[in-house]
C-alpha cells in the first residue's frame, strides 16, 4: 500500500504558474491596504466632547460603574431573599414539630410512662420550690445551695430520660 506522498509524486509536475511563483521562483508579493481619508477620519478623536475622562479619585471608589452598582444592589436583594424565605422556612419546620410533639402526646396521654413522669416533674418541682422558699425564709438559700439542687435536678433528668427510653423500648412503646 503506498502513501499519499507517494502518489502524490508519482503525477504530473505543475508549471511554476500553477504553483503561483514568480519567474524568479519566488512567492508573490502581498497586497498592501490601500490607504484613504475614510479610513482615517473613523479613528476616534480623543479631544472630542463624546469622549469622557474620570475622576481623579476613581481608583480608590469602591462603586466604579453603573454595571457594578447593579450588579450589587441585586445581589443584595437575593440575599435578603435568601434570608427572608429561610426564616419562613425555619418557621414552617417549627409549626410541624409543634402540631407532631401535640399530636404524639395526645396518642400517648394513656401511655403510664409519660403519665408517670408527668407526676414525678410535678412532684418534684413542688419539693425543690418548698424547701427554696424554706431555705430562702431562714436565710440560708446561697448559691452553693442552688447549684447543689440544679445538679441534683440535671442527674435526676438525665436518669429519668435514659429509664422512660427504656420503658418505650421494651414495655410501653409510643404509638
Amino acid at each position: 500500500m503506498a502513501s499519499y506522498a507517494d502518489v502524490a509524486s508519482s503525477g504530473p509536475k505543475q508549471s511554476p504558474e500553477e504553483v503561483g511563483l514568480s519567474d524568479h521562483g519566488r512567492a508573490p508579493a502581498m497586497p498592501q491596504v490601500e490607504r484613504t481619508e475614510e479610513s482615517v477620519s473613523s479613528l476616534v478623536d480623543v479631544d472630542s466632547p463624546h469622549v469622557s475622562s474620570v475622576p481623579s479619585d476613581y481608583e480608590s471608589q469602591s462603586v466604579k460603574t453603573d454595571t457594578q452598582a447593579e450588579r450589587l444592589e441585586r445581589e443584595a436583594q437575593q440575599k435578603a431573599y435568601n434570608a427572608e424565605a429561610k426564616a419562613k422556612q425555619a418557621k414552617e419546620s417549627a409549626k410541624e414539630k409543634a402540631k407532631k410533639e401535640k399530636r404524639t402526646l395526645q396518642e400517648n396521654s394513656d401511655n403510664p410512662v409519660i403519665i408517670g413522669n408527668a407526676v414525678v416533674a410535678t412532684a418534684i418541682a413542688g419539693v425543690i420550690g418548698f424547701g427554696a422558699y424554706r431555705k430562702y425564709a431562714a436565710g440560708e438559700l446561697t448559691w452553693k445551695v442552688a447549684g447543689a439542687w440544679a445538679g441534683f435536678i440535671g442527674l435526676f433528668a438525665a436518669g429519668d430520660y435514659y429509664f422512660s427510653q427504656y420503658l418505650f423500648k421494651h414495655k410501653y412503646p409510643k404509638k
